[in-house]
């Protein structure tokens, strides 16, 4: 069995609804915050009232002139913010280029911005801006965040649905154990919807009812029985992983240290999910991690508040012996980020372990299972050593991810 012991987290940056940057993240979510409104950006409502959660303002990152800011989506804008809090903590700019990778999680990142060019110049196609020819691919984030940042390791896209950001942490630690890279960036980036994905996701069923448009600050319940499926929030999170020991004298102690994960699929094209793909993920996730179930203190579970999905992720712990463990729903307070779940998951999990404390979930009056021990309405103090966060993504993707304190 491989030994995953010196891959550790160095560096966190986020993007969110209720904060931009981990101070204003954190404080968001222990204070059980929202954003939640009738989602009015262009190109993202058409004659409906879909609920979301909108990033209110972004701070710009400076490794771009405002000239060229202008031909940088609102995806890439995010991506450069994010990712610039994560390399500036972790304190990339003195590393050698030529050994950090970067994984972009996510595919069909910058629909609403596609939508919206082809609206403008439907009449006066000629006159499309050339810089079209790059941004309608997913690689225009990495060829933005290598050229902004000079790395020179390793730069792709992969995409797996709603589990894409903790595919891309999964990816970027495979990179990192494997010695491809010895520091490698997993960016879980903002999929920016139009209103064709949301009425297509609304369609199937899968999106929270525009009947919620008159009270959004109770639309997002997951795992609660009153849950009407996810809802939309903007966001993106970034780590920096690397292997213990590959900067000799750094003295900063990492945020902790990535001790098992897996990837596993249903060979299933459909979106509803699957207890065997979920109990085979934690399963493979805690063996490769060395960890009893028992030892696992706090679950951050995928949680979208979907009719199926949360009681099979809910029969998943008790298949696998995880009834003890806390439990909350990030998504309860950030809404559900699609390609960027995992990743900010992930970092509001590091950020909850290294407080002391885990964060309420929103609207979870009436539980689907009562016994478990959820985190409801406020936040508690708590000492996490072994902490589980779990993706799942349409198409059969089921993910598991432990992370352990360095001195477990």
């Amino acid at each position: 069995m491989r030994d995953f012991a010196d891959i550790t987290v160095t560096g966190l940056g986020v993007t969110t609804a209720v904060g931009q940057g981990k101070a204003a993240f954190a404080q968001g979510l222990f204070s059980g915050a929202h954003r939640f409104a009738v989602m009015d950006r262009p190109g993202r409502q058409l004659d409906t009232r879909f609920v979301g959660a909108q990033i209110p303002a972004l701070e710009s990152t400076s490794r771009l002139g405002a000239r060229e800011l202008r031909t940088v989506s609102f995806t890439g804008q995010v991506a450069l913010a994010t990712l610039e809090e994560a390399w500036t903590e972790a304190r990339l700019d003195d590393f050698d280029a030529e050994r950090i990778g970067l994984v972009v999680g996510g595919s069909n990142l910058q629909q609403r911005e596609l939508v919206l060019a082809h609206d403008r110049h439907r009449a006066k196609p000629r006159f499309l801006r050339p810089s079209y020819g790059l941004s309608f691919l997913d690689t225009d984030l990495c060829g933005l965040c290598t050229a902004a940042f000079g790395i020179r390791g390793f730069a792709h896209t992969l995409g797996g649905a709603s589990a894409s950001g903790q595919l891309a942490i999964i990816e970027a630690a495979e990179a990192v154990s494997s010695g491809r890279v010895d520091v490698c960036v997993a960016l879980g980036a903002l999929a920016d919807l139009s209103y064709w994905e949301l009425l297509g996701l609304h369609s199937m069923g899968a999106m929270a009812s525009e009947d919620c448009a008159d009270a959004p600050e109770l639309a997002c319940r997951p795992f609660d029985r009153r849950r009407d499926g996810f809802v939309y929030g903007e966001a993106c999170g970034a780590l920096v992983i690397e292997r213990r020991g590959a900067r000799p004298g750094r003295q900063d102690t990492p945020y902790a240290r990535l001790s098992g994960w897996s990837v596993q699929l249903d060979g299933n094209r459909n979106p509803n999910p699957s207890l065997d793909g979920e109990t085979r993920a934690i399963r493979q996730a805690l063996g490769r991690a060395g960890l009893a179930p028992e030892a696992i203190d706090y679950v951050n579970p995928h949680g979208t508040a979907s009719l199926v999905g949360d009681e099979t992720e809910v029969a998943a712990l008790r298949a696998c012996g995880l009834t003890h463990a806390a439990l909350n729903a990030t998504k309860s307070i950030t809404g559900h980020g699609l390609t960027a779940a995992g990743a900010v998951e992930a970092v509001a999990v590091l950020l909850q372990m290294q407080h002391g404390r885990l964060h309420p979930t929103r609207n979870l009056t009436d539980p689907i299972d009562a016994s478990l021990h959820w985190v409801r309405d406020e936040a508690v103090e708590a000492e996490v050593r072994h902490s589980l966060s779990l993706s799942m993504g349409f198409g059969g993707i089921n993910t598991a991810l432990c992370m352990s304190t360095c001195d477990s």
